[in-house]
């Protein structure tokens, strides 16, 4: 096989970022975190031909991680609806009940080409400084073996370093260069090193064709629900988008926002505010799109509990260990 060109790699993965298309479509992804020892062999090799649920897919993250994903819907509801309905199927795991344990990510359609309302230029610049304020509002990973770890999202503090976006005219070109910047690829490297190296990248926000939202650590119950539906509401609606945009543009010139984000959460000011505002917009959305009052209510209640508080999961379960996040 031909080694691949710095040049030719980062023309192809800009080729391939995005699959332009009108917002609507939703796909989500929900980690399940396995009991020691986790997956066995025979388990692996099982997941690794992607058993078919009713609607998606039972795959290995890793020896500790199974992932239920879910196709793209028409729709929010019939998005949550399926990946219900798969999650509800009884699996061969040892599953886990420890929470914080993987994550819960959200696919939605790239947006067209341009710099429009549904453009997917604008769409990448809103999901990069929404990010960290959903990472806050949903952090639920302050312990690793029921000890502290000084972070309300410990899976998010690998990123306290990523600055909230990088000013881009072309996202295809921003994620061709991240993709060629991030460690754990060769210096000579062929297309199928080059394929591994991008399906491996777990950023906040990832172009696969669609956009990926990889914010949210995983969420207690039914919670990813609420993770689904406030994501796409503010993305995908046009008048909520607007509102998200001018809510959190400013963050883009907050130091250390990320790094804030996964210690800090909600008890930060900047992103708490950020937060209250953005989900009484994403609440607004569903009323006026008329998604069911079991959803609508999930919502509210997740925003009372938590947003409106300054608080977020990870809270409840430093409250329970008696202790807070060292501050670093």
């Amino acid at each position: 096989m031909t080694t691949l060109t710095e040049r030719a790699a980062a023309l192809l993965i800009a080729e391939h970022a995005f699959a332009p298309a009108t917002p609507g479509f939703v796909g989500a992804a929900v980690d399940l975190p396995l009991a020691a020892p986790g997956l066995s062999d025979p388990m692996l090799a099982t997941l690794a031909v992607r058993p078919a649920l009713r609607h998606g897919f039972l795959t290995a993250r890793s020896p500790r991680v199974a992932v239920v994903s879910g196709p793209p819907s028409p729709g929010l509801e019939a998005s949550i609806a399926r990946m219900s309905e798969d999650l509800a199927v009884p699996l061969p795991l040892p599953a886990a009940d420890e929470a914080g344990e993987g994550g819960v990510r959200v696919a939605l359609e790239a947006g067209l080409d341009g710099g429009g309302p549904l453009g997917l230029t604008r769409r990448w610049a809103l999901a990069h400084t929404l990010a960290p304020v959903l990472a806050a509002a949903f952090a639920n990973s302050p312990l690793r073996d029921g000890e502290p770890t000084g972070w309300r999202s410990t899976r998010q503090a690998r990123h306290r370093h990523l600055p909230v976006l990088r000013a881009v005219a072309d996202p295809r070109a921003a994620w061709a260069a991240y993709v060629l910047q991030a460690p754990g690829l060769a210096p000579r490297f062929r297309l199928t090193d080059l394929a591994r190296h991008v399906d491996a990248l777990r950023p906040p926000v990832a172009a696969r064709g669609h956009l990926e939202i990889d914010v949210a650590d995983r969420q207690p119950g039914a919670g990813w629900r609420v993770v689904v539906a406030v994501t796409a509401a503010l993305l995908d609606d046009p008048r909520a988008a607007a509102v998200a945009e001018q809510i959190t543009a400013p963050l883009a010139a907050e130091p250390r926002l990320w790094e804030r984000a996964a210690r800090d959460a909600l008890t930060d000011p900047v992103l708490a505010a950020a937060a209250r505002a953005c989900f009484v917009e994403a609440y607004g959305v569903l009323a006026r799109h008329g998604v069911t009052r079991d959803l609508r209510d999930a919502v509210a209640e997740f925003t009372d509990r938590y947003v409106m508080r300054g608080r977020c999961p990870a809270d409840d379960l430093l409250d329970r260990a008696g202790v807070r996040p060292v501050r670093r």
